[in-house]
């Protein structure tokens, strides 16, 4: 009929839809895919004639032993990549393993990646299997991750770009191998070490700035540039720190909970903490600090300004004490936690004696975050209430907690309450 509009024709957008990442080069798409673990990269093998072997060419692989169907699939699968990757780059490899002796051969796995410019190496192989001499002399490596492998014996080292070293449960001939690999680390940043066999292990680096230990390891540390030292303590001290800086933050947990620290031991962790500006401490040992103290002249940390401590509830009375000892905190994170189990004296609740205000409350604090690993404890918006009413340079109070949504209602309604006695802070509720 004359002057009837026809009707527009409606496309299915998704049929006409451009596949724009099928459009990109090979190489752009091997990049994205190397974002993914290796499991979903197959995955994509499906997706079209075109994606059907691009798996091949990622530069990484990251596999699992136990997401095989048996060992002669998983092996099948690795050499498969490697001879994809004959001419290629492999910045990335990491094998999570656990095979009976003789089943794969690791070491030309290894062999493989360290002369296709491997920059990241993480190995866990059960049982222990050597890795080959021929890592120690690959120049592209960046990160290394060993788990329960052997080193191998070496008489040079050389590491030009490893800035991490991981090492846990390794198995080596002697303590000069361990200390060949970090010293042959030319512009290494990170060192952890865990379980380690070593009786001491001398630990020296111009270029060092974060080491990590367990309770099981023995380390010297002479590193001019560290940053932060993190360990685990049970009844001996495992550390010493050769030019321990105020830069340098100490990080103190406990092994076992129901440990005994002599009085020499505190006394040794006190002269570290007086040297430092930054520390974290367990709630065990600044117990153990405390009671050390009441026996003692008054504690002083002139120089520390970060402060990151565990809080049980009976521990907060010795809270205003700590707080004493801080003259310059400009931070303190409080972390409630689990009351100790107590076997010889009853539980009990802390007589907090809030009337003291610390002298870094009145000049220097400026940032208090409250957050707990437990359920609401009594006492919770008394001791909100006196950061709040006492901090006079307070610039944000973050208030890390989980409340039902009634409870929270009731919480936020009390919070909004209390005075402030500084105007500029801010109050954060997560």
């Amino acid at each position: 009929m004359v002057g009837r509009k026809k009707k527009p024709k409606i496309c299915d957008k998704e049929s006409h839809e451009e596949d724009r990442i099928s459009q990109l080069p090979e190489h752009l798409i091997s990049e994205i895919l190397s974002h993914l673990s290796t499991k979903d990269v197959v995955r994509t093998s499906v997706l079209s004639t075109r994606w059907r072997n691009l798996w091949q060419w990622v530069p990484g692989l990251d596999v699992e032993f136990n997401t095989f169907s048996d060992t002669k699939t998983f092996v099948s699968f690795v050499e498969r990549f490697f001879d994809s990757h004959r001419e290629s780059l492999i910045r990335k490899l990491r094998l999570n393993i656990c095979l009976p002796y003789g089943k794969c051969d690791l070491n030309s796995w290894i062999d493989a990646v360290t002369t296709r410019r491997i920059q990241n190496l993480d190995v866990n192989f059960f049982p222990a299997n050597e890795i080959p001499l021929i890592i120690y002399a690959c120049k592209t490596l960046v990160h290394l991750r060993l788990v329960r492998v052997a080193l191998a014996d070496a008489e040079f080292v050389s590491f030009p770009c490893m800035k991490i070293i991981h090492l846990e449960e390794i198995r080596y001939p002697n303590e000069t191998t361990l200390q060949k690999l970090i010293s042959g680390s030319s512009v290494l940043e990170d060192l952890t070490i865990i379980r380690s066999p070593a009786k001491v292990l001398q630990v020296r680096s111009h270029t060092l700035k974060r080491v990590d230990i367990d309770e099981s390891t023995e380390v010297v540390i002479d590193a001019p540039l560290l940053q932060c030292l993190r360990t685990k303590i049970i009844s001996t001290k495992n550390y010493k720190i050769i030019n321990l800086g105020f830069s340098t933050k100490l990080d103190i947990g406990i092994g076992f909970s129901n440990a005994t620290y002599g009085k020499s031991l505190i006394h040794d962790i006190l002269t570290d903490i007086s040297r430092v500006r930054d520390l974290v401490i367990s709630n065990v040992i600044l117990k153990e600090i405390f009671l050390y103290s009441n026996s003692g002249p008054v504690l002083q940390f002139q120089d520390l300004r970060r402060l990151k401590a565990e809080f049980s509830q009976s521990d907060l009375e010795m809270l205003p004490t700590i707080l004493e000892s801080c003259p310059k905190l400009e931070s303190f994170i409080l972390e409630m936690v689990k009351e100790p189990s107590m076997r010889h004296e009853e539980k009990r609740e802390a007589h907090v004696m809030f009337s003291a205000v610390p002298r870094c409350l009145v000049s220097s604090l400026k940032f208090v975050e409250l957050k707990r690993s437990i359920p609401r404890y009594e006492g919770e918006m008394e001791l909100i209430r006196y950061f709040l009413k006492n901090s006079t340079m307070l610039e944000k109070l973050r208030l890390n907690v989980y409340y039902t949504k009634k409870a929270k209602c009731d919480f936020l309604t009390q919070l909004v309450a209390i005075p402030r006695c500084s105007t500029a802070c801010e109050v954060i509720v997560l």
